[in-house]
């Protein structure tokens, strides 16, 4: 089976989520973790799952997204993985956690950058990569068909969307990412989202008040 847990971390209440199978491997997607209580619940989770970490994969690098990148290179040897639109916020971290007053240890580089398109195998599990500029120009979204599983980074919220009016954000382009790569997935998709509940694509077309 595929199993995600979420954890809702930092100041901006942002979702990290821990994807894993059976066998105990796992995608570490979006470290919020800010501080060492933050670090303490997910490393004790890992643990208690007995899980294996595998993969450190960033939806995007805003700075509540990838707050724990040091603490998940420093405990399991993991770089992040960003699409290379997106690695200017990683080089300017240290300069928008003092904008915005939160702890910040520096991230490590990424050695391998996301692309659209690309697969990622957790075990016998299929995640494609969807390009989703809009939010941020290397926003990307994760999706498993098999379990109709996509992880929207913030793309789309439960009746809402992402912010734009931030570096490299723009409002329609975000419509155009959602509309053509999100809402041609089946209804029944069910989508977790950086921040809020998770919600399923049938629901956002029907009721999402940027959307119809």
């Amino acid at each position: 089976m595929l199993y995600l847990k979420s954890f809702c971390f930092n100041p901006f209440q942002q979702n990290t989520y821990l994807i894993f199978n059976d066998e105990g491997n796992a995608f570490i997607i979006d470290p919020g973790n800010s501080n060492s209580s933050e670090n303490n619940v997910l490393k004790q989770f890992i643990e208690e799952k007995q899980i294996k970490p595998t993969r450190l994969l960033l939806t995007h690098a805003h700075i509540d997204h990838v707050l724990g990148n040091k603490f998940v290179f420093d405990t399991y040897g993991l770089l992040p993985e960003v699409h290379k639109e997106d690695l200017f916020f990683i080089d300017r971290m240290k300069e928008t956690a003092t904008m915005y007053g939160v702890p910040c240890d520096e991230s490590p580089k990424p050695e391998n950058f996301i692309e659209a398109n690309q697969k990622f195998l957790l075990g016998n599990y299929l995640f494609e990569t969807l390009y989703t500029p809009g939010h941020s120009p290397g926003s990307v979204s994760f999706y498993n068909k098999e379990n109709k599983l996509l992880l929207s980074g913030d793309v789309l919220f439960q009746n809402s969307i992402g912010r734009t009016d931030l570096p490299g954000g723009n409002y329609e382009t975000l419509l155009k990412s959602i509309r053509e790569k999100l809402f041609v997935l089946d209804d029944d998709v069910k989508v977790y989202s950086g921040h809020g509940p998770s919600t399923t694509i049938g629901y956002e077309k029907r009721n999402n008040p940027f959307l119809i």
